[in-house]
Formats: structure tokens, sequence, C-alpha cells
């Protein structure tokens, strides 16, 4: 099992990736990141990505679908940004956040390792 500096390292592992995240998504406080530039404020992405996860669940919820979501995508023009909530007991509550760049990164691949990541991962 890795813990969540492993992770991190395995999600910058990731061809493209330009910053990485695990987030407590009930304070909006990032437990640890990385990040290859300067110009991506992890700490305001985890904020920020806070409110998406939980307008997401809100929803979910007053929808009446009992689901669970695998992941969240955000596309911008030069970069993706992955969003993937911990399902397991022990990550209830947490979030893998990837930004990704579009140049560069593979989407479908970036998801596959961020699902192998959550699954390695103890928090």
């Amino acid at each position: 099992m890795a813990n969540i500096e492993t992770g991190l390292k395995d999600m910058m592992a990731i061809e493209g990736a330009v910053g990485a995240a695990v987030v407590d998504y009930s304070s909006g406080m990032a437990l640890g990141t990385l990040s290859a530039t300067s110009t991506l404020d992890l700490n305001v992405a985890a904020a920020g990505n806070t409110e998406v996860v939980r307008a997401k669940m809100r929803t979910m919820d007053q929808l009446g679908l009992n689901e669970a979501i695998e992941d969240i995508l955000i596309t911008l023009s030069s970069q993706y940004h992955v969003i993937r909530p911990l399902r397991n007991r022990q990550g209830q509550g947490l979030f893998l956040y990837l930004a990704l760049d579009r140049s560069r990164g593979n989407l479908a691949l970036a998801r596959h390792r961020l699902k192998t990541i959550e699954d390695g991962l103890e928090v």
C-alpha cells in the first residue's frame, strides 16, 4: 500500500502531469501536493475543486442517483483536470486531483493510472 507522498509521486509520473493533490473535501484542504510548475496554485485548486465535488454530490442526491462518482473531468483549452473521489472506506471524504497537459498527456491512460493509484493508496 502506498502513502499519500508515494501516491502523489505516482500521479506526477503520469505523462503530461502538471500538478497533483490529495484533497479532503469536507474541509477543502490539500493533504499533499506536488507540482511541475509555479503557475498552478494547488491549494487554490483544492479549495475550488472541493466546491465542484460537493455540488455534484448534492445534485446526484437531489436527483435520487444512488451511484458513486468515478471521476469528474474538466476540459480546458490546454489542460485536463481530473477529480477522482476515493471510494474505499479509508479514503472517504478525499479525492485525487490531477492537472494534465493536453498536448503531452493521454486522458484515457491518466484515468486508468488514477484508478490504480487509488486502489493502492493507504490514507
